[in-house]
C-alpha cells in the first residue's frame, strides 16, 4: 500500500474565511460603509426637516389666512400682495435652515463627534490624525463643503456622497477629504 504526501498545512487562507479585512482609520477603527453613512444622512434629514416643519407651518398657516382674506377679487393685480410676503417667508426658512443646519452639523457634532443620525447607527467623525480630537474648524469646514458647495454648484452633493465609493484608503467624501476627518464605526 502507497501513501500519498500531501503538503504540510499552510494555514487558512490570507483573508480567513470571512472575505477581504475591513478598511481602518488611521487610529485603527473600523471604517464606516456607504449604507450606514448614507442611512445616517437619511435620518438627519427626516429630524432637520420635521424641525423646519413645525417651525414654519404655522408661519405659512397665519400667510395663506391672511391672503384669503385680503384678496380682493377686483383688484386687477392680485399677486403683487401675495408674491412679496411669500417670498419674504421663503427667505426667512431659507436662513433658519442654514442656522439649524450649522448648529446641528457644527456645533451639536464638535461636542461628540456625532449627529443623531450617526449616533443611531453607531458612526462617529474623528480627525485622519489619530493624535487630534474633532475641533469646531474641522466640523466647520465639513459643513462649508457639504452644505454650501452643495447648495452653489450643481450636482456637487451627489458627487460629493459618492466620493467615498472609490476614495482609498479611507473611504472619505469631499467634506472629509477638505476637513481631514473619516467616519469610523464604533459599535457593531
Amino acid at each position: 500500500m502507497t501513501y500519498q504526501a500531501y503538503p504540510p498545512y499552510q494555514g487558512p487562507p490570507p483573508y480567513g474565511y470571512g472575505g477581504p479585512p475591513q478598511p481602518m482609520s488611521p487610529g485603527g477603527q473600523p471604517l464606516a460603509d456607504f449604507g450606514n453613512r448614507l442611512l445616517a444622512y437619511i435620518i438627519d434629514s427626516a429630524i432637520l426637516g420635521a424641525v423646519i416643519m413645525l417651525i414654519f407651518l404655522p408661519v405659512y398657516g397665519f400667510y395663506l389666512y391672511g391672503v384669503m382674506n385680503s384678496v380682493d377679487a377686483t383688484d386687477p393685480n392680485p399677486f403683487g400682495d401675495v408674491i412679496g410676503p411669500f417670498l419674504i417667508i421663503y427667505a426667512g426658512i431659507f436662513l433658519v435652515d442654514l442656522i439649524l443646519l450649522y448648529l446641528y452639523h457644527v456645533e451639536y457634532m464638535h461636542r461628540g463627534g456625532q449627529t443623531l443620525g450617526k449616533k443611531i447607527m453607531k458612526l462617529k467623525v474623528v480627525p485622519i490624525d489619530p493624535n487630534l480630537r474633532l475641533t469646531r474648524g474641522m466640523a466647520a469646514k465639513r459643513y462649508v463643503v457639504e452644505t454650501i458647495c452643495g447648495l452653489v454648484v450643481p450636482m456637487f452633493s451627489y458627487l460629493d456622497g459618492f466620493w467615498q465609493l472609490w476614495d482609498k484608503p479611507y473611504q472619505q467624501t469631499l467634506h472629509d477629504k477638505f476637513a481631514e476627518t473619516v467616519v469610523v464605526k464604533v459599535g457593531p
